[in-house]
């Protein structure tokens, strides 16, 4: 090689080294804590009058723990305090569980709690089951200290929120999944909202003709997600089931939160979000 070939080698190399390293940074130290409140419409049929217009926030995935400084969840739920919503829902995965620390932190957090002036519901993901989903009283110590902050956890159940119906699934990989259980009881001519922390249970036999919208999470959009490309690892067995509103083509319409927290804080092209749902009647 000549002079000239060898310094443009070298030079390519440390580029690249270089820009792989400031995406390094990127990815752990930036974007997990560069949060994006998403706003969609939501019509629904049989909402009342006097909900149309009003907002309903979701959070998701919030994953207080050990592994990323949850700081970061209490300043996000400070913002969303500010949008004043009128119903807020919690879609799973409260904790990422190592110890009963978590339910010290759990409690710091929610002395932030976002809260909705007419409603405020949720539901528990897999990681609030404990080691291996399958510890009933890290659910049990979850579900009483949000509750204590407002929050009315809702498991294979609904509740009336000033005219708006929630009803909610139980983690699938949980100990408790038994979504028949309400859905053979859903008034369908309520405002009915579902919230279902896995979307794969989407595609189960459960539904009973149901028509409206799901709100999940779980999936966290994949956290990384090359340009142009798929997300290369997603929780869910139906690969379609990454992020955002998904049309099911059966009357229901399926959205999946990108997820507050991270179990590790690494992202690339897949923000962290809370979404701000307007509420409009459906013809």
């Amino acid at each position: 090689l000549t002079k000239k070939g060898r310094k443009f080698i070298k030079k390519t190399i440390f580029g690249t080294l270089g820009i792989g390293f400031l995406g390094g940074i990127y990815s752990w130290k930036i974007e997990p804590y560069w949060l994006e409140f998403v706003h969609k419409k939501m019509p629904i049929k049989n909402l009342p009058e006097n909900l149309i217009g009003k907002t309903l926030i979701q959070i998701s995935d919030i994953h207080v723990g050990n592994r990323f400084d949850y700081q970061y969840i209490i300043d996000s739920f400070k913002k969303a305090q500010k949008l004043n919503p009128d119903f807020v829902v919690y879609t799973g995965d409260f904790i990422s569980y190592d110890s009963e620390e978590q339910f010290t932190q759990l409690k710091e957090v929610f002395k932030h709690v976002v809260s909705g002036k007419l409603g405020t519901a949720g539901v528990l993901g897999n990681h609030d089951y404990g080691h291996n989903w399958i510890e009933q009283n890290v659910a049990n110590t979850i579900t009483s200290i949000v509750e204590n902050a407002g929050v009315k956890i809702l498991s294979n159940a609904e509740f009336n929120f000033n005219g708006l119906t929630i009803i909610g699934l139980d983690d699938f990989w949980g100990l408790n999944f038994n979504p028949k259980k309400i859905m053979v009881k859903r008034n369908p001519t309520n405002a009915n909202l579902v919230l279902c922390h896995n979307p794969d249970v989407c595609d189960f036999d459960v539904w009973n003709n149901y028509k409206g919208w799901i709100l999940s999470g779980h999936t966290h959009g994949g956290q990384v997600k090359p340009p142009f490309l798929n997300p290369p690892i997603l929780p869910v067995k139906n690969k379609k089931y990454s992020a955002g509103e998904i049309d099911l083509k059966d009357g229901r319409t399926l959205y999946i939160n990108r997820a507050l927290g991270c179990v590790h804080p690494v992202r690339f092209n897949v923000r962290p979000e809370i979404t701000v749902f307007n509420l409009e009647k459906k013809s």
